[in-house]
């Protein structure tokens, strides 16, 4: 009795020293929010506590759809949960073409869920795209409240892994400011700090695609922030030595099948020189193994959310900064060939044992 009182309370206290973790994504198929997804859903150290999902580079109905499947597929029952639908400021998908054209253009034509129509529901592309009913369903909750009450019943634990618009996060602080303090840290990919934008000649798109949500987070006096931004993104470059090894290890998994079938494995397939990046999987990784992390930078940060030019731009202010501004950790540069060995353990790829 006591060696099995004595197990009990090891396998406790193991379960309590796994990083609590809420995933807020604009989730797409495989590269780069899929694979994310997937690796902090079976990372042993890690307790995914909730996946809740934002309109960017899809809409939230898609991103819903995308993370029931690879959570179906990895046998992982985690909750999913439907958040914003559009950015702050108003009628932002309807006035993009104006605003391209008088904002300019990036060296990333990129246009995610400003691209393209709304779906109806979750159910509806689900069905469509996959041809058949889902196993998991969403919760009925709303992912704002969703964040709201994880952080208030973990308080100082969880981890929010922001990987998409700040637009879910940014409205659970203006509903409950209370949980600022009770926030662990937050790990955000977005803003490109030292370098020029992707999607505009100012502004990475994560940021980009909701400005006023990613100001209001990133001013929040949270506890600790890191932030992965395109000056240590672009630095992890995806190419077919990558994408092949990927494949080889995911063997006959569905997951491989998703991933020949996006448009990174179309692109590779037509044109094994083309490259591509992997951003949200780099913020997966260093939740997962923070020694991967080789360079960081610690500022204070901002986003200007002026709309003009330079909208969406995010701001680094080594010394002196703006009144209202919090102090972040820029991550400038990773360990690669440490970070694509854990991209391609299979510990993360239940589905392809």
């Amino acid at each position: 009795m006591a060696a099995f009182c004595l197990l009990c309370g090891t396998s406790v206290q193991a379960a309590q020293q796994k990083e609590k973790v809420l995933l807020d994504t604009d989730m797409v198929e495989m590269f780069d929010d899929g694979v994310a997804l997937i690796m902090l859903a079976n990372a042993p150290g890690i307790d995914l506590l909730g996946v809740t999902c934002v309109t960017g580079n899809s809409w939230v109905q898609e991103g819903v759809a995308y993370s029931l499947r690879h959570l179906e597929i990895e046998k992982r029952d985690i909750p999913v949960v439907e958040g914003m639908r559009y950015p702050l400021r108003p009628h932002r998908h309807e006035l993009f073409e104006m605003e391209r054209a008088q904002f300019g253009m990036g060296h990333d034509a990129w246009l995610g869920s400003l691209g393209r129509s709304e779906p109806a529901s979750w159910q509806d592309f689900y069905k469509t795209h996959y041809g058949k009913e889902p196993q998991f369903k969403p919760l009925k909750t709303h992912a704002v409240n969703f964040i709201i009450d994880t952080i208030r019943a973990h308080p100082h634990e969880v981890t929010i892994v922001a990987i998409g618009p700040c637009t879910n996060l940014a409205a659970a602080i203006r509903m409950a400011p209370d949980i600022v303090p009770l926030v662990k840290r937050v790990v955000y990919m977005g803003g490109a700090f030292f370098q020029p934008g992707n999607v505009t000649p100012a502004a990475e798109f994560n940021w980009w695609i909701d400005p006023e949500a990613a100001q209001i987070t990133v001013r929040a006096p949270f506890k600790e922030q890191i932030v992965f931004g395109l000056d240590v993104c672009e630095k992890a470059v995806f190419r077919k030595a990558h994408y092949d090894r990927l494949l080889t290890s995911l063997g006959k998994s569905p997951q491989a099948d998703i991933l020949k079938n996006t448009f990174v494995g179309q692109s590779f397939a037509k044109d094994p020189a083309f490259t591509h990046f992997v951003w949200d999987v780099l913020v997966a990784a260093a939740i997962i193994d923070p020694d991967i992390i080789t360079a960081e930078q610690t500022c204070a940060i901002d986003v200007n959310t002026q709309y003009g030019l330079s909208y969406g731009q995010s701001l680094a202010f080594p010394k002196v900064s703006p009144a209202g501004c919090s102090k972040a950790r820029i991550v400038t540069d990773i360990d690669q060939e440490r970070f694509w060995n854990m991209v391609n353990d299979k510990t993360y790829w239940k589905s392809a044992r």
